[in-house]
């Protein structure tokens, strides 16, 4: 499992407002975590036991620091401490210390060299067995994640080296460079690219599962989102679509059909 990712949070200014918009954009359930001293919600697929994603307000202190609202990507580790500290002696950086949460395991968020950030996470494994998860391609799911870098090829090699990434199908973007998929043991997890230059800075990406992109992309719109680029096919047969929810924060979705 590690290498892999294993969760995504989304931190915004006004958490029931999102939660009411990704609700009916995406078709997600959502309840209280019922974790003592957190307000947080979980965000899952009708049928499934397991949640797919975590809701919790940015902070005053970290609205103080700067954090825009934001999607964030969990990384799963065998040792959280170690891998921060393997981050930052490689010429990354630690943003968040390592901190337990209670009852669930232990969390850090780093930045890469270049300064996309990403969250490493280390599960307290529960009894017995894990619940089952979502197929891939199953509405709701998390399907693909994607690094916008300030240089693919330094940052895949940066990635290969903390997380044991693989190089996987690489796509020829014409004046755009390459992107560059890439696996760990054979499982695709996502691709990255060098950054276009009208994108301000490097960051992850993260693309939720829908069963049809047109109504979704009219979903995003008649809740107040925008479109920042698509619907567009990609290689494979899907289609994706680039947005904006309400409070700025950039998401992005993929279907097998239009």
């Amino acid at each position: 499992m590690q290498g892999t990712f294993i969760w995504y949070e989304l931190m915004p200014t006004d958490a029931p407002s999102a939660v009411e918009f990704y609700t009916k954009v995406v078709g997600w359930t959502a309840k209280d975590s019922g974790m003592p001293g957190y307000d947080y919600t979980i965000l899952g697929i009708p049928g499934y036991d397991m949640g797919v994603a975590g809701v919790m307000q940015l902070t005053d202190e970290m609205k103080a620091k700067g954090v825009p609202p934001n999607w964030a990507g969990y990384v799963a580790v065998d040792d959280v401490d170690a891998m921060a500290q393997k981050f930052a002696d490689n010429g990354g950086t630690v943003r968040h210390a390592p901190e337990d949460i209670p009852g669930v395991g232990r969390f850090a968020v780093v930045a890469d060299p270049q300064g996309a950030v990403i969250s490493l996470l280390k599960v307290i494994m529960p009894e017995g067995p894990m619940p089952p998860e979502p197929a891939f391609g199953t509405p709701g799911a998390f399907g693909w994640t994607e690094l916008m870098a300030g240089n693919a090829e330094e940052a895949f090699a940066f990635y290969q080296k903390m997380f044991g990434w693989e190089k996987d199908m690489a796509v020829d973007m014409g004046e755009m460079g390459t992107y560059q998929c890439f696996a760990k043991n054979g499982k695709a997890l996502g691709g990255m690219m060098t950054k276009p230059p009208m994108v301000s800075a490097p960051f992850w990406g993260y693309y939720i599962t829908v069963d049809a992109i047109d109504a979704a992309a009219e979903r995003v719109r008649q809740g107040g989102g925008k479109i920042l680029f698509g619907p567009e096919p990609v290689p494979g047969g899907s289609f994706i679509l680039q947005c904006q929810d309400p409070q700025g924060t950039y998401f992005a979705l993929s279907a097998s059909k239009r």
